[in-house]
């Protein structure tokens, strides 16, 4: 079958090319066409456009680059049209995927859309649920209290599991020690790590890095390690690293969780991963706006925690900072807490191992792949 799969930051990209090589290993005949990055490439999909070029956030990023993601999306009707899949996989990237899904069921009728990596609909923007509804025949939900909320909506929604376990499961280098790491990438062994996660686009890095380094650099004891997108200009970070005494590692963001002794982790799908790698954070996030907006986005946003690790656990696992209470001193404070042995330490370490069980191992790819072909051999009928 021909499948035409939409990605469009570094998170999806790997997610969906774990779940291009499950699709390979039950459809012997499986092609694959879409956006996404290298890793979705190196499965055998043939990239319409990278994500590099679609990493735009906010109402005033995506108005000044308007005409390019136009374009790019153009293109991906285009090759659609042109490649005739058996099925679009939308995964995450919410506000191009549900205009994509749009144009397939009136354009393309008959084409069967799937949604792996729904968007948070549940606690922002939960209006898109009704696109969602009305253009998605099934999504594939990767959290557990995604299925009711989805369902009571009038979605058709499975729970597969959730890929960051996977991912994590499946990442390469798993076990090396510290001197291995860095012969590998020149991170120097005199110190314990301090890993910094700032996100993996440019106005992350804008908002999110200078205060994790200034926070990170009150503790000379450890050595500072930012995690680098690899499809992201290196002399984006480099801007702001310069005066630190740290070190940069792109595509190596397991392989840094691995070593490190803490972390301070932008909000997204690396809080999950890093509290599967049982590493202690912080999680940050700043907002445009400052004390005005953090309340109007209080008032919009539909749940009490935002990082994926509170959101599974249903309570606070790892200290949120966000908006105005996000800066240098407050990160700092927090991480005192959690880089010496401490009772704040030890309780998120425990409350990490649950999150692992509540979870569990079974190969999400696997299940999400066997799913969606059994579901499209029905359609087919």
């Amino acid at each position: 079958m021909k499948y035409f799969v939409i990605a469009g930051e570094p998170s999806g990209d790997l997610h969906a090319s774990n779940l291009l090589r499950a699709l390979k290993e039950q459809d012997a005949d499986a092609n694959f066409m879409g956006l996404g990055g290298d890793l979705m490439q190196q499965q055998g999909c043939q990239l319409v456009q990278h994500y590099r070029d679609m990493a735009y956030m906010g109402f005033v990023e995506v108005i000044l680059h308007l005409r390019t993601i136009l374009g790019i999306m153009s293109n991906a009707k285009k090759a659609m049209q042109d490649y005739k899949p058996d099925v679009v996989i939308l995964v995450d990237y919410p506000s191009f995927n549900l205009r994509l899904a749009e144009y397939v069921k009136k354009e393309m009728p008959g084409t069967p859309v799937f949604y792996y990596i729904a968007p948070k609909v549940w606690a922002w923007k939960s209006w898109r649920v009704k696109k969602i509804s009305k253009y998605v025949d099934r999504v594939f939900s990767i959290l557990p209290f995604e299925v009711e909320w989805f369902g009571k909506r009038g979605c058709e929604v499975s729970y597969v599991g959730n890929p960051c376990v996977d991912a994590v499961e499946a990442r390469e280098h798993k076990g090396e020690n510290l001197e291995t790491f860095s012969a590998r990438t020149g991170v120097p062994t005199d110190k314990p790590l301090l890993a910094l996660l700032p996100g993996s686009r440019v106005r992350e890095l804008a908002h999110n890095l200078p205060d994790m380094l200034a926070a990170a650099a009150a503790y000379p004891q450890f050595r500072i390690v930012v995690a680098g997108a690899p499809a992201m200009d290196h002399q984006l970070y480099e801007q702001y690293t310069k005066g630190y005494d740290c070190n940069i590692v792109y595509g190596e963001t397991y392989q840094l969780l691995q070593q490190a002794h803490a972390a301070i982790v932008t909000s997204g799908t690396a809080t999950l991963e890093t509290g599967l790698m049982r590493v202690p954070q912080v999680v940050v996030y700043q907002i445009d706006g400052g004390r005005v907006a953090y309340w109007i986005l209080r008032k919009l946003v539909k749940v009490k925690h935002v990082s994926l690790v509170n959101l599974i656990a249903d309570r606070e696992v790892v200290t949120e900072l966000l908006g105005h209470f996000f800066n240098a001193e407050s990160v700092k404070a927090e991480l005192k807490k959690i880089i010496a042995p401490a009772p704040e330490r030890e309780k998120m370490l425990a409350e990490y191992d649950q999150l692992i069980e509540l979870l569990g191992k079974e190969p999400v790819s696997q299940r999400a792949a066997r799913e969606m072909i059994e579901r499209l051999k029905q359609i087919k009928k």
